[in-house]
């Protein structure tokens, strides 16, 4: 059983490097730029006419629409990086589904900006605007309760065990962190086939969440094999439901979904603190 533990790690890690390497970010980022502005210079041909009809089909005419192309590519990357967190702490990849979940506000935010005609003017009809300062404050409101949520992370962390069972509890993490990003990829390339073949197309970023409910759920049995007590099972458990409010946030209508996203991060906060303050000394 140890050699496949090994075997993931050593598949993992060179993974893990890659993708966080500054050089790729950087890479990343100006891949970002240049997306954006391609983005933008195609729909100004497709509004002049000047694009083939195969290419102007799948092209729109509204500018607005290149801000969420960037901000969807931007949610990929951090998706894929929550994925290469998953064999950290319980706490470190629950933040981080929540710098996810405020990034996804801020791209609803700038979607609405799709129903506005070039240049922006605002009649009568006021709801894209409400939706707008409702996606804007409830990310920042997301945003700031993170802030919150990593504050009172404990410095320590809580002890595993026997070194040999953390290994292997962290190789499991990276074993199934492997099948995640295998799906992921999966995913992804069909959903784009899908689209650019005029076949119905999955929203994204909703199924990855309902996919990170169960694999947080395997996580917590897992994590059970290694530390079994009761109020360790309940804290992994507890942020497990936390991934669940996520889920629901995006699948809830405009300014609920705003709504469950606070409650969701309000409720991570609360077991953090009951965790830290309350049960410290448990075992």
């Amino acid at each position: 059983m140890d050699q496949i533990f090994e075997r993931l790690t050593y598949i993992f890690d060179p993974l893990h490097h890659f993708w966080e390497h500054e050089r790729m970010h950087r890479r990343f980022a100006l891949g970002l730029i240049v997306v954006f502005l391609g983005a933008m210079a195609g729909i100004e041909l497709n509004r002049n006419g000047l694009l083939p009809a195969a290419l102007a089909a799948h092209t729109p005419t509204n500018h607005f629409h290149a801000v969420n192309l960037a901000f969807t590519l931007v949610l990929i990357l951090e998706v894929i990086s929550l994925i290469f967190t998953l064999p950290c702490s319980f706490s470190r990849s629950v933040g981080k589904q929540f710098e996810i979940l405020s990034l996804i506000l801020l791209r609803d935010a700038f979607k609405e900006l799709s129903h506005f005609a070039e240049p922006i003017t605002i009649g009568t009809e006021l709801t894209q605007v409400y939706h707008i300062l409702g996606y804007g404050f409830g990310a920042l409101a997301v945003f700031a309760l993170l802030g919150v949520y990593y504050r009172i992370q404990p410095a320590k962390k809580q002890d595993m065990g026997m070194p040999h069972d953390l290994f292997r509890f962290v190789a499991a993490k990276k074993g199934i962190a492997l099948l995640l990003l295998g799906t992921f990829v999966t995913l992804g390339l069909n959903n784009l086939y899908n689209k650019f073949a005029g076949l119905p197309h999955i929203d994204f970023f909703p199924v990855f969440y309902t996919l990170l409910i169960f694999t947080d759920i395997l996580v917590v049995l897992i994590s059970q094999c290694f530390r079994p007590s009761f109020h360790a099972v309940f804290r992994n458990s507890g942020y497990a439901l936390s991934t669940l409010f996520i889920r629901l946030a995006l699948a809830a209508p405009a300014m609920y979904d705003v709504a469950l996203g606070i409650v969701a991060a309000l409720y991570s906060i609360a077991l953090t603190l009951a965790w830290t303050r309350v049960f410290a000394t448990k075992g």
